[in-house]
């Protein structure tokens, strides 16, 4: 018999998304306990043995903040044999699975890299150096990524360090600023529109197209640690990476 999902939590149902995905939904808010099921669904996915569990009808799959979405053959598998199948794997006891890569990604919060960090710090009550101190203490999870080619959604930033977005958006956001918002922090890979607020930059490589075997620097599931460095540091280590590309085998904690 599947696992019941806790009493706390609904169900996860099962949407159509066009003639070929399905959006599998566990909640509607963003929260730890929800994406922590939206995790364990897509490591039972990867676990399945899926030319028997979906008559290899599903081609990938991706995690959002409380749902996955599901590509499919519809000529492999019809949309209701797949539904109920996602539903009994969505309640069903999630496999083991080790922790995402851990990352420690440099960043400078000085001057006109952190325009939005005195406002952030003082609506807390709290000075930047003080903020800065709580934020570098955290470790984030990768959420899902979004709204740009490798722009990872970061959770969760805790109430007490956390501001809504800006009012007006900024309409052009340096790339590889820090920002958070609602909850949730974030770098730029690519110079953008954005509302959210900036609290510094950093000089990694977030996105490479030209790097075939990891665009990304970060995917769903990896782990994140900002550090703090000067502002030469930045620059220093921006020079490198820009003529090297992703350094994700640098950037990797322990």
């Amino acid at each position: 018999m599947p696992q019941q999902a806790p009493a706390s939590l609904p169900q996860a149902h099962v949407l159509p998304l066009g003639d070929c995905a399905a959006s599998v939904v566990f909640g509607a808010r963003i929260a730890p306990a929800v994406h922590a099921r939206v995790a364990a669904f897509c490591a039972a996915l990867a676990a399945a043995p899926i030319d028997g569990v979906f008559d290899g009808g599903v081609s990938e799959w991706a995690p959002a903040f409380a749902s996955a979405t599901v590509w499919y053959d519809p000529d492999r598998i019809g949309f209701e044999a797949l539904a109920a199948r996602l539903a009994a794997l969505a309640e069903s006891p999630a496999p083991a699975t080790a922790p995402g890569a851990l990352f420690e990604i440099p960043f400078c919060a000085e001057g006109d890299f952190a325009p939005d960090l005195g406002e952030v710090a003082a609506l807390r009550g709290l000075t930047p150096e003080a903020w800065l101190d709580r934020f570098t203490g955290l470790e984030f999870e990768v959420y899902m990524l979004g709204f740009l080619p490798g722009f990872a959604y970061l959770g969760v930033l805790p109430a007490a360090l956390s501001a809504p977005r800006l009012t007006t958006p900024r309409t052009s956001v340096p790339a590889g600023s820090v920002a958070i918002a609602d909850g949730m922090c974030a770098a730029y890979p690519s110079a953008s529109p954005g509302g959210w607020r900036l609290i510094g930059r950093t000089p990694a490589v977030l996105f490479d197209v030209a790097d075939a075997r990891r665009p990304a620097l970060l995917a769903p599931g990896d782990r994140v640690r900002w550090r703090a460095v000067s502002r030469a540091d930045h620059e220093a280590l921006e020079r490198r990476w820009r003529a090297a590309g992703i350094a994700a085998d640098e950037l990797r904690g322990g």
